[in-house]
């Protein structure tokens, strides 16, 4: 039996995605296709749910015994792990969460997938990141996961650049502790050095963002890789193409963290 994802019944299996804003998530499309492929009678809704009403809204979705999942994105990433019963390993490393199964009994299970997903669909774009420099701008949910997945990946050196460097320097000091093979460093002004620059921060959803890494600095020879899905160039990947950079968009690392999601959640 196939399944359309335009067909919800009273048997349907639901999901929410919980965002602020929330008008660039491109997970539904991609989440609500993958259900269609894997014949899942589910759908996932967008909620836009402010930092100031998360707890609340989480509370009473425990109660809702057709929600099956949630997936989770800025700015509450950091925040939601205090309000699930549950994390599996990695999340409680990272400190951060992007999805959460919701059990039978209502209890909820975090789990944190934006890391391997933005390096499988790095590799997936045929890129490696064993034994590369990287410079990663970010030392949020996203940009923690992202540094303890490229520190397993083999990744030789990799500098934090964050607007708070003593939030750069935690998140290094913890990759550190659990990767002591991969040099660290805080130094935001290295990006001419690296041969993989990554952004895992928010800057570049709107037009006026400044970049979040000197775009003075990168050239001919490196890969510009982005975690924003939304919009597919950002400033920032557009400045590379300028400099002769190679460019790498968000959306493959959705895609590859989709199945995973999925399987988190109990629908694949």
């Amino acid at each position: 039996m196939s399944y359309n994802i335009h067909e919800i019944t009273g048997r349907s299996r639901v999901y929410g995605i919980l965002a602020d804003p929330i008008h660039h998530v491109k997970t539904p499309q991609v989440m609500n296709r993958l259900f269609a492929e894997i014949e899942h009678d589910g759908i996932l809704v967008p909620l836009h749910v402010g930092a100031e009403n998360l707890a609340e809204v989480v509370k009473g979705l425990r109660h809702v015994q057709s929600l099956a999942g949630l997936i989770v994105t800025v700015p509450h990433k950091t925040v939601i792990p205090d309000l699930c019963d549950d994390l599996t390993d990695q999340a409680r490393m990272v400190g951060a969460v992007n999805c959460i199964r919701r059990n039978a009994d209502g209890t909820l299970t975090g789990a944190i997938l934006d890391g391997i997903g933005f390096v499988e669909g790095l590799r997936a774009g045929g890129i490696e990141p064993r034994g590369m420099k990287v410079i990663l701008a970010g030392a949020g949910g996203a940009a923690s996961a992202i540094a303890f997945a490229l520190a397993d990946a083999g990744v030789a050196a990799m500098t934090i650049a964050n607007r708070t460097e003593a939030r750069a320097r935690d998140l290094a000091d913890r990759v550190a502790a659990a990767y002591p093979d991969v040099t660290l460093s805080t130094d935001g002004s290295a990006v001419a050095a690296a041969e993989l620059v990554v952004n895992a921060t928010s800057l570049g959803m709107r037009e006026d963002d400044p970049l979040p890494l000197d775009g003075a600095f990168l050239h001919n020879g490196q890969i510009v890789a982005e975690a924003i899905m939304e919009p597919a160039i950002t400033p920032l990947l557009a400045a590379a193409t300028r400099a002769g950079a190679r460019t790498h968009p968000g959306l493959p690392m959705l895609k590859s963290q989709a199945r995973l999601m999925a399987e988190h959640m109990g629908a694949a």
